[in-house]
């Protein structure tokens, strides 16, 4: 359960880092606008490792006996692009999230790793429908607490948060690997 928490905290860190700076992009904003833009990026974290765990569940049978390094390999890929992102987009432009199809766009986009990374729940055997739950309500929580932030801290730096995300993700799949071959 631990592990799974942080999972979450890792999936969701590039959503919260884009959470800060809508937040820092919008003039007063409304609760419903940010009970909206938390809700879309935590329905969109919670959906696509939904979706991953059954890709994950119908190639089980393939790869059961090297389940560890593929979720190795995911969760630090997923871990090390996340942390490359961060580096490497440097001027970022401002987003408005209060736009729908921004909003859409940039939650569908955030939850890719979430996809890859629900391969990995069905290798792991983690409950699904609590596995779903937590990451998507964590989502959740955090966008909704960084929307507020960007807008009450505009200066925060969401580029540290993806690094964080990404080095947890990376220290979840060595933790994987460590506890299968040892």
């Amino acid at each position: 359960m631990l592990s799974l928490f942080f999972i979450a905290i890792g999936l969701s860190m590039d959503s919260f880092s884009l959470s800060i700076a809508g937040g820092a992009a919008v003039k007063s904003p409304k609760i419903h606008h940010v009970i909206r833009i938390a809700f879309f990026f935590g329905f969109f974290q919670a959906i696509m490792p939904l979706i991953g765990w059954f890709i994950g569940e119908s190639l089980n049978k393939f790869i059961g006996p090297y389940d560890h390094w593929v979720a190795f390999f995911l969760l630090s890929s997923v871990g090390l692009k996340m942390i490359y992102n961060s580096v490497k987009n440097k001027n970022k432009k401002k987003i408005n999230l209060l736009d729908y199809k921004m909003l859409f766009l940039m939650s569908l986009a955030t939850s890719i790793d979430a996809l890859i990374t629900g391969i990995t729940l069905e290798f792991l055997k983690v409950p699904l429908l609590i596995s779903v739950s937590v990451i998507g309500f964590v989502t959740f929580l955090l966008c909704f607490i960084g929307f507020w932030l960007g807008e009450k801290l505009s200066s925060v730096s969401e580029d540290k948060t993806e690094i964080i995300g990404g080095i947890i993700l990376i220290g979840i799949g060595i933790k994987i690997l460590i506890e299968h071959l040892f």
